[in-house]
């Protein structure tokens, strides 16, 4: 997308001065300036939009035409687009630019005459073209988006009914927004619509539980870019919590740069705005989720770890059994490579070969994998052994995990991102470092989550959006290394072998 560099236009064609003018479009009828706009529509765009717009069995509507390229010109303010948008008073203000230039210059010709712009006939108007393309909206109806662009700015009702407002064309308008540098001047458009945001809708798969559809999580994207766009704080804390949790295709680990596996005729490109979030908020919102999915992972590793250890986890006093362990390890395997939990290989395996066993879980739903763990069976060698299982030790754990996901640290907040996101990224935050050692030779201390049976039933949990949830949140998904039977560490020491130890 790019503005021309001179007024006469950048498409190079000689022949342009003798075609015919575009059709008008009266913005405002006393307007003292035409913009003269080319839509560019790539193929994949038009494809998609023709099979979405196709009528269905019974329909007599005819469908309507989109075209590769479309011409449109625009009657305007000078002034209204001057004082609403940065970008056109950079633009048509300052004479370095050749359209300030052509504007300086018609509206002399128009004096002389004794002719004021606001009545002067289109055609005597000084003309500013202007080319768009469609790789940030991916829309075949760019035209008609413009156009209730400029009339937001000229405080003029729009021509699109307030039922026909959808997510796509809130996100198309803004991008444009953004791209004309006037999101303040829409913001408070929006603000006004009162549109009813849609609910993000989910599906429900055969083992990983709710997930989005590529159109859900579409929408749910476009939640987000409006949102950040268009000053709605409210809807960005949820709509940036919703994607953290569900996943995203773009962040499968199969995915190198931009996927192309739904690259049909039924879906549009990943190349929209929306596909790849702007001001590093893509990282931040894939990087969370990384972090929320490392924590609980780091449970049933820490419990297989204990299990396959030396160390007796039986509980039964004198009559604690190294059997009752390896039978407790064994259902334990069993039950997670059951859920598609853990993946086991062998030591012929290749990396490659190896890594294909892994399921991807870049869009499965995180309460859905905690609930999963939850189902975890109360296993007993015999009927004496009745808390030696991993389902008394691992709830509580669970149940914490989840209480710490309604914090609101876990979504991005607008306002603290926009201004001073360093004190609120997850992405860049570093590790502490030793006391008495700079940074310079100083190995980076691990933050080390230690869990305790009391932090289950802090009261300061049960008040939604306390600061002190946030701050244990944040001590919990951060953490490099998380110890979840700490509290074990200070017991007294059992018997091992019919020995003390």
């Amino acid at each position: 997308m790019g503005m021309g560099d001179t007024a006469e236009g950048q498409d190079g064609d000689p022949a342009d001065s003798a075609k015919p003018g575009p059709q008008i479009v009266d913005i405002v009828p006393d307007g003292d300036i035409v913009l003269d706009v080319t839509f560019e529509t790539s193929k994949e765009t038009l494809r998609a939009a023709r099979k979405a717009a196709k009528p269905r069995p019974g329909q007599q509507a005819a469908p309507p035409v989109f075209k590769p390229r479309t011409r449109v010109g625009y009657r305007v303010s000078l002034a209204v687009l001057k004082e609403n948008s940065k970008y056109f008073d950079n633009l048509l203000s300052d004479t370095r630019f050749a359209e300030a230039r052509a504007i300086e210059a018609s509206f002399q010709r128009l004096a002389l005459t004794h002719v004021k712009p606001s009545e002067a006939p289109a055609a005597d108007l000084p003309v500013v073209k202007i080319h768009e393309d469609d790789e940030a909206t991916r829309s075949a109806v760019q035209d008609s988006a413009f156009a209730d662009l400029l009339r937001i700015l000229h405080r003029k009702q729009s021509t699109t009914p307030s039922k026909a407002v959808t997510m796509h064309s809130l996100a198309v308008l803004a991008v444009l927004a953004d791209r004309f540098d006037c999101t303040a001047t829409v913001a408070r458009y929006v603000s006004a619509l009162k549109y009813k945001w849609p609910a993000t809708q989910t599906r429900l798969s055969r083992d990983d539980g709710p997930a989005l559809s590529k159109p859900s999580e579409e929408t749910l994207r476009q939640k987000i870019l409006v949102a950040w766009l268009l000053d709605q704080p409210p809807k960005m804390q949820i709509a940036t919590r919703e994607l953290i949790l569900y996943g995203s295709r773009r962040w499968s680990l199969t995915a190198t740069t931009v996927s192309d596996e739904d690259d049909d005729d039924d879906n549009p490109e990943y190349r929209a705005a929306w596909w790849d979030l702007p001001d590093d908020l893509e990282a931040e919102l894939h990087h969370r989720r990384h972090r929320i999915l490392a924590t609980i992972a780091s449970v049933p590793r820490h419990f297989l770890a204990l299990y396959t250890s030396r160390a007796r986890q039986c509980k039964l006093g004198y009559d604690s059994s190294a059997s009752c362990d390896s039978y407790q390890l064994g259902e334990m395997v069993k039950f997670l490579v059951a859920r598609d939990l853990i993946f086991l290989g062998d030591f012929a395996s290749s990396s490659s070969s190896s890594s294909s066993l892994a399921h991807d879980y870049a869009t499965v739903d995180v309460v859905s994998i905690l609930a999963t763990l939850k189902q975890v069976p109360s296993y007993q060698i015999d009927k004496n052994h009745t808390n030696c299982g991993l389902r008394t030790r691992i709830l509580p754990i669970l149940e914490y995990i989840q209480a710490m996901l309604s914090a609101g640290v876990v979504s991005v907040p607008r306002e603290r991102w926009r201004k001073g996101r360093e004190e609120v990224a997850w992405c860049d935050l570093e590790g502490t470092y030793d006391e008495g050692e700079g940074k310079g030779g100083a190995e980076k201390k691990k933050r080390v989550f230690a869990w305790t049976r009391g932090m289950a039933t802090d009261q300061r949990l049960r008040y939604e959006g306390a600061l002190a949830a946030d701050r244990m949140a944040k001590a919990l998904f951060m953490a490099d290394e998380w110890d979840w039977t700490a509290e074990d560490k200070e017991d007294v020491r059992g018997v091992e072998f019919g020995r003390w130890r």
